[in-house]
C-alpha cells in the first residue's frame, strides 16, 4: 500500500457515528429505522417482563385467597366485580354469572354451568390477548431486521463500485467507506433481530404459562360451582 493511500484510508473515520454521517441518505434511513426498531422492541421486552412478573405474583396472591377456606360469596364481595388483577377478573366473571343465574325465589336458571364457563373462557381470553398484544412487534422485528439491513448492506456496496467507476480507482480510501457503511447496517439489522427473537420465544412461552394457569384455575372453579350446582 503507497503512502498516499495510507494516508488517505487514516484520514476515514470508522467510527460508528462516522460510518453514519458519510453514509448515503437511503443507508441513513435503513440505520434509523433499525435503531428506532431495536429500541421499540427493547421497550416491549422490558414491559412485557414487569408485566408478566406482576401477573404470576396476582395469582399467587389470588390463589392464596382462593383456596383459604373463605367463602366464594364474601371473597368476591371484597374484590368486587371489576377487581384488578388478572386472576381476580375471571373469578369476577364467574361469580357475576353464578349470581346472575339465580332467580329471585333462589333456583337457578337452566344452562347455568354452560353460561358460567363461557363467562370465565371469555375473561380468559380478553387477559390472554392483553398479555400478549406487543409479542408480535417482537416477532415481526425479529423476522425483517436482518432483510433491511440487508438492503442497507446492499446499497452500500452498490455505492461503493459506482464510487469506483467515477473515480477509476481501487484504493482503500475509494472502497472502505462504502463497505464499512454497508457492513455497518447489517450488523444494526442484526442487533435489533436477535435480542427480538430470543425474547419473542421466552416471553411467549412465559405468557403461554400463565394463561394455562388460568385455565387450570378456571377448570378447578368451575368443578367447585358444579358441585354446588349437583347439590
Amino acid at each position: 500500500m503507497d503512502t498516499t493511500t495510507l494516508a488517505a484510508a487514516q484520514e476515514i473515520d470508522f467510527s460508528m457515528w462516522g460510518l453514519f454521517a458519510q453514509a448515503t441518505f437511503t443507508v441513513k434511513l435503513v440505520m434509523i429505522a433499525l435503531i428506532a426498531a431495536s429500541f421499540w422492541a427493547w421497550s416491549i421486552i422490558v414491559q412485557k417482563t414487569f408485566l408478566y412478573r406482576a401477573a404470576r405474583a396476582e395469582a399467587e396472591r389470588f390463589d392464596r385467597a382462593f383456596w383459604s377456606g373463605e367463602p366464594l360469596d364474601e371473597l368476591f364481595d371484597q374484590i368486587g366485580p371489576e377487581p384488578a388483577g388478572h386472576s381476580q377478573r375471571i373469578f369476577a366473571a364467574g361469580m357475576t354469572e353464578w349470581r346472575r343465574s339465580h332467580r329471585n325465589d333462589g333456583a337457578l336458571i337452566a344452562g347455568a354451568q354452560a353460561r358460567i364457563d363461557r363467562s370465565m373462557n371469555v375473561a380468559i381470553a380478553r387477559e390472554a390477548e392483553q398479555l400478549q398484544s406487543g409479542l408480535q412487534v417482537l416477532a415481526t422485528v425479529g423476522s425483517t431486521a436482518p432483510f433491511v439491513g440487508l438492503f442497507g448492506t446492499v446499497w452500500g456496496i452498490m455505492h461503493s463500485f459506482i464510487g469506483i467507476a467515477e473515480q477509476q480507482n481501487t484504493n482503500l480510501a475509494v472502497v472502505a467507506p462504502g463497505i464499512a457503511e454497508a457492513l455497518f447496517a447489517t450488523a444494526l439489522g442484526l442487533v435489533a433481530a436477535i435480542p427480538a427473537v430470543i425474547f419473542y420465544n421466552k416471553l411467549s412461552a412465559n405468557a403461554d404459562r400463565i394463561v394455562a394457569g388460568w385455565e387450570s384455575f378456571a377448570d378447578e372453579f368451575a368443578t367447585i360451582l358444579s358441585r354446588q350446582l349437583d347439590s
